[in-house]
């Protein structure tokens, strides 16, 4: 058979994708972390129960219990309050990794750690989640439950010999796991570990992660119930303009984003200002929960009621502003005070307030379709995960006709987001701490580029037939001559014989001169590091970082005669042509 004229005759070893056998091997441990992350979200539900009906009923129970229409004292203020204190010691004694909302840790164990996590986080971030949820405090059991998941799938990599990136794959499919059994969302549990820990879609870890989201929606039916979680079937006849109004709804979500992110943070800093340790924090925020209690229970704890009640467009206009106001209020002081809770179920809820007060001005569809719209929005533009918060939308309601709807509102509320902030909700947190993370998805040019695309061609060379003596000179040239370190030495058919240094001639100068020796007499091609034209420039960049190579010569494989040469500054010169084409503008056509 001809060989392909693309491989030169060589035989063609480049994929479409790097996978190999061990995928089966971490599909195998997916199975197992999709088990830990289901049973652990179970656990974490019953917690929140336990503590939510012993701290405001005085009951030993696990039925899930909502806050929404519990009959509050001013003394119940104390209530969130001891609560943040528990957590405070936890967090100072335990293991200050349970302070925050979940995401912005596992990424942080994902960038710096090597996906290591401790066996303590599996065990207090669950328990500080439940007392703080439990004690009235306005998050989503969804955080807790993927740092607790991706902590469990950590741990159990940690049991065997594997690579940093593939920890890093159970990891995420352990926090995918838990996500779905929380919400019955396996697709957007995958979407999430991808545009939001992972940042790469490869086989080696989406596979997995897939295989966990769907061990855990298995588990589901038996441990929390069955899915959607919010039924929903509103979706109104749309006129053909009615998409743009869609549109609207993302751009004020994506502003009510960026306002959120803004105030988080800002109220971090006033913290930080307090002259008394953060261990204290979460008590102070607690004291801004239990008022916001007493204003509006409905604003404590998960509020997965709300949440459905905003869907079924079953909310008051009176009853979704001060919703809105206290819900955002008590959740941003009280997650700003270092306390462990999630953001999903809470940017769901105000996303859905919003949503509300925009169904009394838009002329067609109720109160619940634009909740429903506004929720998925905030969620993708804070989160900048559209695609998720879109899947997470169709998932959550069971129907599918919303989909075009909240596509086009995610999409311009992350637009609104992306250009209105340098840094989401779960990024800033990192970059405080001296990490930054692109989070863009892009083909890396240096896998798609060829050697002989950036090669220097045709390279500058030393005859093989050259005396040592006139190599001397020819590295000794006068000032205003520039001369590289190293050359590439051919014979008189144009093979290589070796390479030479400026080092080489001196230490064989050190060494003492022997009359009529010439470089072919000092070199040996066999130990000449190579390249080739057809290799790719990827390829050869790590080959030459593991040799720690400066300048590679480049051989035809058809007839093994030299034909370039590759420096480190023609690696340099990929990044830079990639640049050139996001930044130079032309007009390649003009209407005469």
């Amino acid at each position: 058979m001809k060989s392909s004229p693309s491989t030169h005759g060589v035989r063609d070893t480049l994929r479409d994708f790097t996978a190999d056998r061990r995928l089966l091997l971490l599909c195998a441990m997916a199975l197992v972390t999709g088990c830990f992350g289901a049973w652990v979200a179970w656990v974490l539900l019953k917690l929140i129960a336990l503590v939510t009906n012993f701290a405001y009923y005085h009951v030993i129970s696990t039925t899930t219990t909502y806050l929404s229409h519990a009959k509050l004292t001013p003394s119940s203020i104390l209530i969130p309050v001891v609560g943040g204190l528990v957590v405070g010691v936890i967090g100072r004694y335990g293991t200050d990794k349970i302070r925050g909302h979940g995401i912005p840790e596992a990424l942080e164990a994902i960038l710096i750690g090597q996906s290591r996590i401790q066996p303590r986080v599996a065990l207090w971030k669950p328990l500080s989640s439940a007392i703080a949820i439990g004690t009235g405090g306005p998050f989503g059991a969804e955080g807790p439950i993927i740092m607790t998941g991706g902590a469990l799938g950590s741990l159990f990599a940690q049991f065997f010999s594997l690579s940093s990136a593939e920890r890093k794959t159970l990891l995420a499919a352990g926090a995918a796991a838990g996500m779905t059994a929380i919400f019955g969302t396996p697709v957007a549990a995958v979407l999430l570990a991808i545009e939001v820990m992972l940042f790469e879609w490869k086989p080696r870890s989406f596979v997995p992660v897939v295989v966990s989201a769907i061990v855990a929606i298995a588990w589901r039916p038996w441990l929390v119930g069955a899915w959607p979680l919010f039924p929903h079937a509103g979706v109104p006849a749309m006129p053909s303009w009615g998409l743009a109004l869609c549109a609207g709804v993302g751009v004020i979500a994506g502003l009510q984003s960026a306002m959120t992110t803004g105030a988080l943070y800002w109220f971090e800093a006033l913290y930080e200002k307090l002259p008394i340790h953060w261990m204290w924090w979460p008590a102070i925020g607690g004291i801004v929960v239990g008022v916001g209690g007493l204003l509006d229970p409905a604003a404590l704890g998960v509020g997965y009621d709300n949440i459905q009640a905003l869907i079924n467009g079953a909310v008051a206009l009176h009853a979704a502003i001060v919703l809105l106001i206290v819900k955002s209020t008590i959740w941003v002081v009280a997650l700003a005070s270092g306390t462990s809770g999630g953001t999903l179920a809470p940017l769901l809820m105000m996303g859905g307030a919003v949503g509300v007060l925009e169904a009394h001005i838009l002329p067609f569809g109720d109160s619940g379709f634009w909740a429903l719209l506004a929720m998925a929005a905030v969620l993708g533009g804070t989160l900048r995960c559209p695609l998720t918060a879109t899947i997470f939308a169709v998932e959550l309601t069971g129907d599918l006709r919303v989909m075009p709807a909240v596509i086009t509102a995610c999409g311009a509320s992350f637009a609104v987001t992306v250009l209105l902030m340098r840094r989401s909700i779960l990024t800033e947190r990192l970059a405080r701490r001296g990490r930054h993370l692109t989070c863009e998805f892009t083909v890396d040019p240096f896998e798609v580029m060829r050697v002989s695309e950036i090669m220097a061609h045709p390279p500058h060379t030393l005859l093989a037939s050259v005396s040592t003596e006139d190599a001397l000179a020819f590295f000794d040239a006068e000032p205003g001559i520039k001369r590289h370190r190293s050359y590439p030495v051919v014979d008189d058919t144009g093979h290589l014989a070796g390479m030479v240094s400026r080092s080489d001639v001196l230490r064989w100068s050190r060494e003492g001169w022997q009359s009529g020796k010439t470089l072919a007499d000092r070199l040996d091609p066999r130990d000449v590091f190579m390249g080739y034209p057809d290799e790719r420039v990827g390829e050869l960049a790590d080959r030459m970082v593991a040799a720690d190579v400066g300048r590679v010569p480049i051989i035809d494989r058809r007839n093994g005669r030299l034909v370039g040469l590759v420096a480190r500054r023609d690696l340099l010169r990929v990044r830079a042509r990639a640049a050139q084409l996001e930044r130079d503008r032309a007009r390649l056509m003009t209407v005469c």
